[in-house]
C-alpha cells in the first residue's frame, strides 16, 4: 500500500519538475541562471486560475481535447511501474492499452486542432500525425522484445525483469532497444531535435501549432500532460535502462529518483548541444529507431 501511494503522489507532483530540470540545464550551458527549478508549476498555477476564451467556430471537441488527452496520459501512467516497484494497475495485455492510450491521446489533440478550423494548426496536426506514424512500429517492436525476454504481456513484470543477468546474456538487443526508445522518448515530447517547445517558428512548429487557441486552465492542463507524458515515457526508459535493485523499498525508490532526475539533465543536455533537425531528416531518424528496434527483437527471437 506504501509504494503504491508513494506511487501515486510521484505521478501527481514530480512531471512538471523534469521541465524544470532541463530547463535548468539548459540555462546552465548557455552562461544564464534562468528559471528556478519550480518555474513550470508556477506557470500551471497561473493558467489555472485564468479565465478562458473561445473562438465562435469551435465546438464541444476542442474544450475535451485537453481533459481527454491528460486522461489517457494519466491512465497510461497507472500501468507503468516506477523503479522495481510494480504499477498501481497491472493486468495480462495491458502492454497493449498502453500504446493505444497515447493513441487516443494524440487523436484527441489533433481532432481539437482541426476543429478551430485554421489552416495553421491543421498542418501541425498532420505533421504529428504523420511522424507519429512513424514512431509507433518502434514503440510495438520494443514491446514486443520485452514481452519475449519477460515471457509476459504485463507491463509490471515486463518492465522490472531487467537485470544484471539480462543485459549480459542480451546486452546486444538491449543496447539496440534503448537507443531506438530513446528516440522515440524525444520525438513523442516534442523535444530537440524533433521539436523545440520553447519556440514558435511556423516552419518547425510540431505540437505547439496544436495548442496555440487554447487558453487558461485548458493551456494549464495540456502542460501537465505534457510533462506527465514526459514522466511516463522517461520512467518507461528507467526501467528498462537501469537494472539496478537494491534490495530495499526506500532504496528502490532513491535509485528511481536519481535516474529519472539524471534522464531530465541528459535531455537538457542534449538540447543544447545540438539543433533542431530539418522536418525533412525527422523521418529519416524515425525510421532508423525502427530498424534499431526492429533488429533488437530479431536478435531475440533467434
Amino acid at each position: 500500500m506504501t509504494d503504491t501511494i508513494i506511487h501515486l503522489l510521484l505521478l501527481v507532483l514530480l512531471p512538471p519538475l523534469l521541465l524544470g530540470v532541463i530547463g535548468k540545464t539548459k540555462a546552465a550551458f548557455a552562461g544564464r541562471v534562468g528559471a528556478p527549478f519550480l518555474q513550470p508549476y508556477y506557470d500551471i498555477i497561473r493558467l489555472l486560475r485564468k479565465g478562458m476564451v473561445f473562438s465562435d467556430t469551435t465546438t464541444w471537441v476542442f474544450r475535451a481535447g485537453p481533459l481527454v488527452t491528460l486522461a489517457a496520459t494519466a491512465l497510461a501512467a497507472l500501468l507503468v511501474p516506477l523503479g522495481n516497484h510494480p504499477a498501481a494497475v497491472s493486468f495480462n495485455g495491458d502492454m497493449v492499452l498502453f500504446a493505444y492510450l497515447f493513441g487516443l491521446a494524440r487523436f484527441f489533440t489533433t481532432v481539437a486542432a482541426l476543429d478551430t478550423g485554421s489552416s495553421f494548426e491543421g498542418m501541425g496536426a498532420a505533421r504529428e500525425v504523420t511522424f507519429s506514424c512513424l514512431a509507433e512500429p518502434t514503440l510495438f517492436f520494443v514491446l514486443i522484445t520485452l514481452a519475449r525476454m519477460s515471457g509476459t504481456l504485463s507491463l509490471s513484470p515486463m518492465l522490472t525483469h531487467a537485470s544484471v543477468a539480462t543485459w549480459l546474456s542480451s546486452g546486444s538487443s538491449m543496447l539496440l532497444m534503448l537507443g531506438a526508445l530513446f528516440v522515440v522518448l524525444l520525438a513523442e515530447n516534442c523535444r530537440i531535435p524533433f521539436d523545440d517547445p520553447n519556440t514558435h517558428l511556423e516552419l518547425t512548429m510540431i505540437h505547439e501549432v496544436m495548442v496555440l487557441d487554447h487558453s487558461g486552465p485548458a493551456f494549464g492542463t495540456i502542460l501537465y500532460g505534457a510533462a506527465l507524458k514526459l514522466f511516463v515515457l522517461g520512467a518507461f526508459f528507467v526501467d528498462v535502462a537501469l537494472p539496478v535493485k537494491t534490495g530495499s523499498s526506500l532504496g528502490d525508490w532513491g535509485v528511481f529518483l536519481a535516474a529519472i532526475l539524471a534522464l531530465a539533465v541528459a535531455i537538457g543536455v542534449i538540447e543544447s548541444v545540438m539543433a533542431r533537425l530539418r522536418l525533412v531528416r525527422i523521418p529519416q531518424l524515425l525510421v532508423a529507431a525502427t530498424i534499431l528496434s526492429a533488429f533488437s527483437m530479431l536478435l531475440v527471437l533467434r
